[in-house]
């Protein structure tokens, strides 16, 4: 890859490069330095894979008091109304913005065209076929690349926040950038890194969706909010060797039935609104169906049929669909589909208040890493780009006039150096690692929960944890100051560190959803718990994390 200069100082630093990212960027004042970090690409985040839409009551039937009172019933009790009030309301002026900046929605004559989704009263959801996520990312990328303010860093990885220990605040990140890791200052930095289904075994989430932006929020301090809160869509592709690809539930709302082996229409068992209930209800559905049917749960599947759609409708509507069904052996026009629930989307995150704003001065978190309170414990379909093009809007507000950095020199370091066989090692036990836990946490934080296999889970990722900090690059990088720049004269080094920080992060998240779930003894949303299948109102209430210096984290209540 070229070699690109990097500045020592930005004024805002943006980390992710998904819809959120892309948008935040876009919207902080064009006076400012910005810095724009992707761990891979500028076009390939979860944002991209988002094929449903993006909601909002534009139409004359409908009425944000509508949208927000959907999103508060899907929340289930969770939502902070007076944040869904503010996503809701400003919907519509964002919808509008993004078509000036000229994101292509599908249309009806010279209408915007408008689909149902499941938990939706009313139809709002706004789409581009079935690659929405791709159309609104593509173009926002086309907007900041030519920004003459926003410098674009791709194939860097955030490894570390950097806290000026006298005020606690954050005034930039140490990154790891071909080859080298340089702390890098900045006046504010927004966390936009996504979420981290890759924790789980079975996601609908990119490769890149490691809960990084959690991860070392948690450790520098920040609160997080709600991390036991994760929606698993209930229709992902599942056949041997293929990708977990997401079926849009835009199908569903379109017409397509849930199918059994013998052909029934089973979702209405377990919901009156069948396969149009929120999420949750759907996913527990197939999954308690399957339990009841399947020899081996990991591979069992039910069936999405996509013909009671006429076939012009599939075509128009959902292309991408049709294409990668093809290319893994699926024909729906003539055959159902084989589908099963995935890890999706994370309501938890870092807790934001409607300025993005953390807890810890100068850092500002957007889109799913954040925890604004409008998704509660449920997430209503196609609301989550809505959310990153509305809170990424509000950075047009940031002041960093007042604002000074610290005069800490960046101090180097000499090379890491380690021998082939030694580096071998450490390669294997970080691989071995990023294998086992994303099945531990499937079988134990999956869409069925219960305390023993929480309690076992926790005690295997602490001895993992430990496992991990034995480690020689552990031992070297841990200890590392923020403002200490290392170079590595190691030839792989790119792929070695992002697996090393990847395995440190996912560690970390894994820990903090087993915790959190093991907490909250009721069922709500996204969170099951077998042996509290009831909502119990005494949770009605948030689960807050804190690591405190070198304590172990505090979960309570509030």
């Amino acid at each position: 890859m070229l070699q690109i200069d990097i500045p020592s100082q930005f004024d805002v630093l943006v980390v992710g490069a998904g819809a959120a990212g892309l948008y935040t960027a876009l919207c902080l004042p064009e006076k400012l330095r910005v810095g724009l970090i992707t761990k891979e690409t500028v076009t390939l985040s979860a944002s991209d894979w988002a094929q449903g839409g993006i909601a909002a009551a534009i139409d004359p039937e409908d009425s944000p008091s509508l949208h927000i009172e959907d999103t508060l019933q899907a929340g289930a009790g969770l939502c902070d109304r007076p944040a869904v009030e503010f996503l809701a309301e400003k919907a519509p002026e964002c919808i509008q913005s993004l078509v000036n900046l000229g994101v292509a929605f599908d249309r009806h004559g010279k209408s915007l065209a408008l689909t149902l989704e499941a938990a939706h009263s009313r139809h709002r959801v706004l789409h581009t076929a079935d690659t929405t996520g791709r159309e609104v990312t593509t173009t926002l990328t086309a907007q900041v690349l030519r920004r003459q303010n926003i410098q674009v860093i791709q194939q860097a990885l955030a490894l570390n926040l950097w806290i000026e220990p006298q005020s606690g605040r954050c005034q930039g990140i140490s990154l790891f950038y071909q080859g080298k890791i340089t702390p890098i200052k900045a006046k504010a930095v927004v966390l936009a890194t996504g979420g981290g289904g890759q924790v789980f075994a079975q996601t609908t989430n990119p490769a890149v969706s490691t809960g990084d932006g959690v991860a070392i929020a948690y450790r520098a301090g920040a609160v997080l909010r709600d991390l036991e809160f994760v929606q698993f869509h209930p229709t992902s592709l599942t056949k041997p060797g293929a990708d977990h690809f997401l079926i849009s539930e835009a199908v569903r709302g379109e017409g397509a039935h849930l199918i059994d082996d013998t052909g029934k229409r089973f979702a209405f068992n377990y919901h009156p609104a069948g396969e149009l209930a929120p999420r949750d209800v759907v996913s527990r559905a197939i999954f308690n169906h399957l339990k009841q049917t399947a020899v081996d749960l990991a591979t069992a599947h039910v069936w999405l049929d996509m013909r009671p759609i006429a076939p012009e409708k599939i075509l128009y509507r959902f292309p991408n669909i049709v294409k990668v069904c093809q290319h893994w052996g699926v024909d729906v026009f003539h055959q159902p589909i084989p589908v099963a629930p995935a890890a999706h989307y994370w309501m938890g995150g870092i807790v934001a208040d409607l300025r993005n704003r953390t807890n810890i001065p100068g850092l500002y978190a957007v889109g799913e890493t954040a925890s604004t309170g409008v998704h509660g414990a449920n997430r209503l379909a196609s609301n989550s780009l809505l959310e990153c093009i509305v809170f990424g809007a509000q950075m047009a507000n940031i002041d960093l006039a007042d604002i000074t950095l610290s005069s800490e020199a960046i101090l180097p370091l000499p090379e890491f150096t380690v021998n082939d066989s030694e580096w071998q090692r450490q390669k294997i036990q970080l691989e071995k690692l990023r294998e086992k836990l994303p099945r531990l946490v499937w079988q134990s934080a999956g869409i069925c929960r219960e305390q023993s296999g929480l309690t076992n889970a926790i005690a295997t990722v602490e001895s993992w944890q430990k496992e991990f900090a034995t480690l020689p690059l552990s031992q070297f990088l841990l200890n590392l100051n923020p403002n200490q720049a290392v170079s590595f004269p190691i030839s792989d080094i790119e792929q070695q560190l992002r697996l090393w920080a990847e395995t440190r992060n996912l560690l970390d998240v894994a820990y903090l959803i087993l915790k959190s779930a093991a907490f909250r003894t009721e069922s709500r949303g996204g969170h099951y718990r077998l042996d509290y299948p009831q909502s119990d109102p005494d949770w009605q209430v948030h689960t807050l994390v804190q690591k405190k210096s070198s304590q172990q984290s505090l979960i309570w209540k509030n």
